[in-house]
């Protein structure tokens, strides 16, 4: 898996740097995702996004956008913190300044990145912020295991927190999620994943 996410975050950026930049970019990136904490919000994730993204690529207006966008969404995370998507819009904004990327396009990237922060659509031109919001969170409506294991690989992102603590937040995140009218912005994934969704969600809070 990791040489083919390295071949493909290379061959993305070399239209637009050159050879070096893209390994280092690359070897910069996989540093982040491979990091101790990352249990969860790893390459693992990255490749699953990118994956559902080709099955979608029909309907998104600007493919390169939307995977450098999943590519820099969580390269800074950190439990402690409540600014991770700030900084991720940060880093990928000096990268992708320093190669050959349009300044609008970065602009959008950075939007995009932030937009990931409260699941929330900012940009409505397309309908790429509403796939990139569904891609990131079509883990919710994975089969009954594979959601908990995610959840469980989230509570290990989440370990300094003590259970009191932990259960608090997580049911504040997962009944902010229940409340929506959707969960899924776009149709594709509100008729593949949502049902099956909202029943995940309804059986981890009521473990909690």
């Amino acid at each position: 898996m990791v040489e083919d996410l390295k071949h493909e975050f290379t061959s993305l950026v070399s239209e637009y740097a050159n050879s070096n930049d893209c390994y280092v970019y690359y070897e910069e990136l996989a540093r982040a995702y491979n990091g101790n904490n990352r249990h969860y919000h790893n390459l693992n994730h990255i490749a699953h996004m990118l994956n559902l993204l080709n099955d979608v690529e029909a309907y998104v207006f600007d493919l390169d956008v939307l995977k450098l966008t999943i590519w820099y969404h969580d390269v800074v995370y950190s439990s402690r913190k409540n600014d991770n998507e700030e900084k991720s819009a940060e880093l990928a904004k000096n990268r992708l300044n320093s190669i050959n990327f349009d300044g609008n396009r970065v602009k959008i990237i950075q939007n995009l990145i932030i937009s990931t922060k409260k699941h929330e659509v900012i940009l409505t031109e397309n309908d790429d912020n509403a796939f990139l919001l569904d891609i990131d969170l079509s883990i919710l409506g994975s089969d009954w295991e594979t959601y908990l294991e995610y959840s469980k690989k989230i509570r290990k992102e989440y370990a300094i927190y003590p259970n009191f603590m932990y259960k608090k937040g997580r049911k504040k995140v997962l009944s902010h999620f229940l409340e929506r009218e959707h969960l899924y912005f776009t149709n594709y994934f509100r008729n593949k994943l949502e049902n099956q969704a909202q029943e995940n969600l309804k059986k981890e809070l009521n473990m909690l």
